[in-house]
């Protein structure tokens, strides 16, 4: 396992930022997630139009690259070259945390390969919020994150889970699986 260094010493290389974006109201954005917002070089947006409206919001003028999972392959070496120049990144989702399912994933590994530190400007998560707002009892609890939208697919996803949720360890937590209608 490779040590995250992110606030450790000098580095000739820029930062990337994972900065949380507001679920549905605008006035969740923190006062840090816009601040680094406009002092970043770049935001890696997973849609420039909805991260668009977000950036008009609050008046940040920061130029933005697309960055989703049909273009990720392409953009990680792109993105990993700016941060390697000095530049700084912010990554975006269209709401949430980035890189729980999106591309981000990948280019924080990549980063870390690279010895670029990866921060966190933390705010608002679907998971955490529905989950503290549902009446049950939150911990322990296991979150998968999206279903699979083709049924075949969804199929495959709860038989691989079958193991896991039989063993009696995990029996007790409860399983989180996003659905996208």
């Amino acid at each position: 396992m490779q040590i995250q260094k992110s606030f450790k010493g000098q580095s000739p290389y820029g930062k990337l930022y994972l900065v949380a974006t507001p679920i549905g109201n605008l006035e969740d954005m923190t006062f840090r997630a816009i601040q680094t917002l406009k002092e970043v070089d770049w935001i890696a947006a997973e849609d420039t139009r909805n991260t668009g409206l977000l950036l008009k919001h609050f008046d940040i003028s920061t130029k933005q690259i697309s960055f989703h999972e049909h273009n990720a392959k392409e953009k990680i070496p792109d993105l990993i070259g700016f941060l390697k120049a000095g530049q700084s990144i912010a990554q975006v989702s269209d709401a949430g945390l980035p890189s729980i399912s999106d591309p981000g994933h990948d280019l924080v590994k990549a980063a870390i390969e690279e010895d670029i530190a990866v921060v966190t400007v933390p705010g608002a998560s679907a998971g955490i919020s529905a989950l503290i707002a549902s009446g049950l009892a939150p911990q322990p609890h296991i979150f998968y994150g999206f279903l699979p939208r083709k049924s075949g697919q969804q199929k495959q996803f709860f038989e691989s889970k079958k193991k896991i949720i039989l063993r009696p360890r995990f029996s007790m937590n409860l399983h989180i699986v996003w659905l996208i209608p």
